[in-house]
């Protein structure tokens, strides 16, 4: 069945020239998919695609309804990748986060259901869809009691792909991520912890750490990410939301020792007074995946962050040198 419908049907990937949908869409052609990329016009892929015959490029606006409906004609099978906020500061503005994510998000469910779209992957975020956690590791089950607006709207689209479920037939997985990292993610960005601190402590730079570094996140590997999203098209489960992490906690001194070891030179970190905000542990139970989607993490932290570092050049880091040959 799966052979046949990568032969046969199209797919959709929304937001298919980020960081994890630029990799989603390579690795998507390489398995064969006839797959549809749609992103904002005049963005770039954050990783090379290579040479995809399969591939089709579209520019359109999610916001706009025509755009997305050009978008989902004719595929199988959408994933849902795109946002406009961060967690950080989507209570900045939560009217903007409801407006262009979650109203967004309805209106390209409508477009799905009369277009026949038979399943729709979403990814969701693990890190604050279930708020302060409760027990450790965090289960699908856990609470959900997010913090911040990027959170609520990512559940409230969880709730209304359940809806449409329920009033359309249309099949969903959804993928709470905790926090990926790899090659492609860009260094000067306001949020990826790994990508910040790899590309501060390559230009020489301090590296600021809330508090005494003891804080623990989960930190899983592009490749693993998106070997979950693929599985989760077409893999028949009787669940529909499913961790994705590492299954290991790491704190942010790990995560900087592990960056002094790849590196091979000391990092100039500056602890500061800790956030009242900052969670000490979160952490993704991920015992749901590997038992339905037959999915787990390959990569080891330093496995992944040896894979990132050598993928780095010149112009990536700022002119630092030595990374990668």
């Amino acid at each position: 069945m799966e052979t046949n419908l990568r032969a046969q049907k199209t797919c959709l990937v929304l937001g298919g020239r980020g960081f994890i949908g630029s990799h989603l869409v390579a690795a998507l052609a390489a398995e064969g998919w006839r797959v549809r990329s749609f992103d904002r016009a005049g963005s770039k892929p954050l990783v090379r695609y290579g040479l995809c015959p399969s591939l089709e490029q579209l520019d359109g606006d999610f916001t706009d309804a025509a755009d997305v409906a050009r978008a989902v004609e004719g595929c199988e099978v959408c994933f849902h990748l795109v946002s406009t906020t961060l967690p950080k500061t989507s209570n900045d503005d939560p009217l903007f986060d409801v407006e262009s994510n979650l109203l967004s998000s309805i209106r390209f469910l409508q477009q799905a259901h009369k277009a026949g779209v038979k399943r729709v992957v979403f990814v969701s975020s693990g890190g604050t869809v279930y708020g302060p956690p409760r027990e450790l590791p965090i289960p699908e089950t856990h609470a959900t009691d997010p913090q911040c607006s990027y959170g609520i709207v990512k559940l409230a689209i969880e709730k209304y792909l359940e809806l449409f479920r329920e009033l359309h037939g249309l099949d969903y997985r959804i993928l709470r991520l905790s926090n990926p990292f790899g090659e492609g993610q860009r260094l000067q960005a306001s949020q990826g912890a790994v990508a910040v601190f790899l590309g501060k402590a390559l230009r020489g730079e301090r590296i600021e750490i809330w508090g005494d570094g003891t804080v623990v996140r989960d930190y899983v590997h592009i490749s693993d990410v998106v070997a979950a999203l693929t599985r989760a098209a077409t893999a028949p489960t009787k669940s529909r939301v499913f961790n994705i992490g590492s299954g290991e906690g790491l704190s942010l001194n790990g995560l900087l020792d592990g960056i002094e070891h790849v590196l091979g030179r000391p990092a100039r970190r500056v602890y500061l007074n800790a956030r009242a905000f900052d969670v000490p542990v979160n952490l993704l139970d991920i015992g749901r995946a590997r038992q339905e989607l037959g999915w787990a993490p390959r990569l080891s932290f330093i496995e992944g962050l040896m894979r990132f570092a050598a993928a780095l050049d010149d112009s990536a880091v700022g002119g630092a040198a030595g990374v990668g040959r």
